[in-house]
């Protein structure tokens, strides 16, 4: 394997910046170098990056063949993040969901291995808080595959989970809240589980870097604080701040918006949060 695919290291830290997706035609032009072939676009872009979230799977689960393959072109270290099916949260009721759930999780994930990461709920966004409702949903999720931990993480999209009642159910169950960095959708930095994962979905194409220098600093600090345990005051939140804690894995994945711009700004970002560590 040549340098142009070396990879990266990803020993030690706790911060995994990425992006979603890989297969991006834009990216052909700023990202991937000239004459790269396409099937080797997740090989390139996993040696560049420590995590990618895959949303391929939030239109359909695939086939396990499909899991192992994406495992087999990245180097040792790199995680996937998944998008949960829409066809289990954009249903009538989440607790009715526990069959869906199932099949999707014992569909073939088993063949990723250890670069299975968190798996993300992305509730829609005409779905109100429910409690009992979202407390079986919680309830029904598998904890385990094959023997190893599953990491779940709920992304939440409708003003009314802006509520302590809500934080208070998430801790309970031991399930982190997605930080929806974005000018449509709720934002709660509220710590809810054992790991961060933050959805930055602000790029500009004004920046090379999709961002100016100094928010992508600022952000790099909020990452290298939650790895440390310590909640974000600055940050919105729908119930009272947690006190500082063990320290936690990190995911922050740059989202839409200037799309172009976002692998530009994973490595930025990456690269402070090193130099930070």
């Amino acid at each position: 394997m040549n340098d142009l695919f070396a990879p990266a290291s990803h020993d030690g830290p706790r911060i995994r910046v990425g992006i979603g997706g890989w297969n991006y035609a834009p990216w052909r032009d700023n990202f991937y170098p000239a004459k790269l072939v396409q099937r080797r676009e997740l090989e390139y872009a996993s040696r560049q990056l420590r995590a990618i979230e895959i949303n391929g799977t939030y239109y359909g689960a695939q086939k396990p063949a499909t899991y192992a393959k994406w495992a087999a072109e990245t180097p040792a270290g790199f995680v996937f993040s998944l998008k949960a099916p829409r066809y289990i949260t954009e249903g009538r009721r989440l607790a009715d969901t526990g069959k869906g759930v199932s099949g999707f999780v014992h569909g073939g994930l088993a063949e990723m291995g250890d670069r299975l990461g968190p798996i993300l709920w992305q509730l829609p966004p005409s779905l109100r808080f429910d409690a009992d409702d979202l407390g079986a949903f919680l309830d029904a999720l598998p904890r385990a595959l094959d023997g190893q931990p599953l990491r779940h993480v709920l992304e939440v999209r409708h003003p009314s989970f802006l509520d302590p009642r809500y934080v208070e159910l998430a801790r309970a169950h031991r399930v982190p809240t997605v930080f929806t960095d974005s000018p449509d959708y709720p934002s709660l930095a509220d710590l809810t589980g054992n790991f961060a994962y933050a959805r930055l979905m602000r790029s500009a194409d004004e920046f090379s870097a999709g961002y100016a220098p100094a928010e992508l600093d600022r952000w790099a600090g909020h990452a290298c604080a939650w790895a440390a345990g310590n909640d974000i005051a600055e940050l919105p939140h729908a119930a009272a701040r947690q006190p500082q804690g063990p320290p936690r894995d990190v995911f922050v994945f740059f989202i839409s918006a200037a799309k172009h711009r976002n692998p530009a700004a994973a490595m930025a970002l990456q690269s402070r949060v090193d130099l930070m560590s």
